[in-house]
C-alpha cells in the first residue's frame, strides 16, 4: 500500500509542481498592464472611444489639476474625480463650446466629453464662488500647445 501511495504521489504531484513552476515564470515573465511605472508620458492616454483623448482632471479645495497640458484641436474625455472635502464641479466654456459635469459629492467623478478646437477656453468649478476662490485655469489649444495657469487656491 505504501509503495502504491509513493507512486501516486510521485506521479500526479511532480506534475502539479511543475505546472505550478511553469506558471510562476510566465506570471514572472508576462506581460502587466501599463509601462513599468514612469509616470512621463510622451502621450496622452486614449478614452474608449477611437480618436478620443483622456484627460484626468482633480477638484481639490480650492484648485484644479489637469493631467495633460499640452492640448490639440480634437475630441476629448474630461474624467473629473472630486478629491476635496467639498462639492464640486467642472465647466469648460470658450470657442463656442460650454459644458459642464453635474455637480460631485466629495470622492465621486464623472465624465465630459467634448470637441475642442483652436481657441482659449476657461476651465473652471461653476459651484458657489469656487471660481473666485482658485478654481480656475485657462487652455489655449492649438498652435504650439497648451499653455494653463492653475489656480492654487487659497
Amino acid at each position: 500500500m505504501a509503495t502504491m501511495l509513493m507512486t501516486f504521489v510521485r506521479g500526479n504531484v511532480g506534475a502539479g509542481l511543475a505546472a505550478g513552476a511553469l506558471a510562476g515564470i510566465l506570471v514572472a515573465c508576462g506581460g502587466g498592464y501599463g509601462d513599468g511605472g514612469d509616470s512621463s508620458s510622451s502621450a496622452p492616454d486614449q478614452s474608449g472611444k477611437p480618436g478620443t483623448t483622456r484627460v484626468d482632471v482633480k477638484l481639490v479645495d480650492f484648485k484644479m489639476e489637469l493631467s495633460e497640458k499640452t492640448l490639440k484641436a480634437g475630441a476629448y474625455t474630461f474624467v473629473v474625480k472630486n478629491d476635496g472635502r467639498h462639492d464640486h464641479a467642472m465647466e469648460i466654456e470658450g470657442s463656442g463650446t460650454e459644458q459642464k459635469t453635474r455637480t460631485l459629492a466629495p470622492g465621486e467623478s464623472a465624465h465630459l466629453s467634448v470637441s475642442l478646437k483652436d481657441g482659449t477656453y476657461e476651465v473652471y468649478c461653476p459651484v458657489d464662488g469656487h471660481k473666485d476662490m482658485g478654481m480656475k485655469t485657462e487652455v489655449t489649444v492649438g498652435g504650439s500647445g497648451t499653455e494653463t495657469t492653475n489656480g492654487d487656491g487659497y
